[in-house]
């Protein structure tokens, strides 16, 4: 019961977001002629939702039986890892610990996320042209799919499961609530790359495409998304080469997406 309470609260929160992101950035004439075209648009997208739908249903399959796969076949590189970069992430949150970044950077790694994904499915939709939704599907896709065989093909534990006298997992010591959400979409041998940054860095590249029409909310996407960059290792749940990893995957899902591969026309 008390995690369909903070299932809750989070649903709540990113629709008033939702909400108050398409009346100041969509804006009220898109709105209105939104409905009177809104058939065409679903068939021109229908097949990429249904695509993303799957990838994401045989996401939670993996997701459940993917950890003990990894153990078979996978390499575990968080030895790798931390030779490499050593104690980055505890001198970054001793640097920058104070109560009150803590609960900004919890806030957008729950609550920010989750709306930075959803708000371009609302703003693009709004679009008669349907290419920026279709490309925005497909890169969410791409960054799951790569994203899973990178977690059954790599083991890393994140800094605060091999360092926990150093780094201090914030979000779950001030915010335990949380951790039955994260509990259900994760598990801590999968932070290479980082999902919370390769899809956040997604958003932000292709807000960056769509600033001409939707220039405030491309300074939005890239202020979220640098917060949501920062708050997975403050928090102490990436590396930093775990960022790096999301970084790159971004711009190859972008890239994949907007490539002569699929068909825009």
């Amino acid at each position: 019961m008390f995690a369909f309470r903070v299932l809750g609260l989070v649903l709540a929160i990113v629709l008033s977001m939702l909400v108050v992101a398409t009346v100041a950035f969509v804006g009220r004439e898109r709105l209105v002629r939104t409905p009177g075209d809104a058939r065409r648009r679903i068939r021109a997208v229908l097949p990429y939702f249904v695509a993303l739908a799957v990838l994401l249903v045989l996401n939670s399959v993996i997701r459940d039986l993917g950890p003990e796969f990894s153990w078979i076949v996978g390499w575990n590189i968080t030895g790798g890892i931390h030779a490499i970069e050593g104690q980055f992430v505890a001198h970054l949150q001793s640097a920058l610990f104070h109560p009150a970044l803590t609960a900004y950077f919890s806030f957008i790694y729950v609550y920010g996320y989750t709306f930075l994904l959803l708000f371009p499915l609302v703003a693009y939709f709004a679009l008669a042209d349907t290419g920026p939704l279709r490309r925005t599907i497909v890169a969410y896709g791409l960054n799951y799919g790569l994203g899973v065989i990178c977690y059954i093909a790599f083991i890393a534990y994140g800094p605060r499961n091999l360092m926990p006298e150093l780094v201090d997992g914030l979000l779950f010591s001030t915010y335990p609530q949380y951790q039955l959400l994260t509990a259900e979409v994760n598990s801590n041998t999968n932070v290479f790359p980082s999902l919370h940054t390769s899809l956040s860095v997604t958003v932000a590249l292709l807000a960056a495409r769509t600033r001409d029409i939707y220039r405030g909310w491309w300074y939005v996407a890239t202020v979220i998304a640098t917060s949501v960059v920062i708050s997975t290792m403050y928090l102490g749940i990436h590396w930093g080469i775990d960022v790096v990893a999301g970084i790159l995957l971004a711009v190859a899902s972008v890239r994949l997406a907007e490539s002569s591969w699929f068909d825009w026309e």
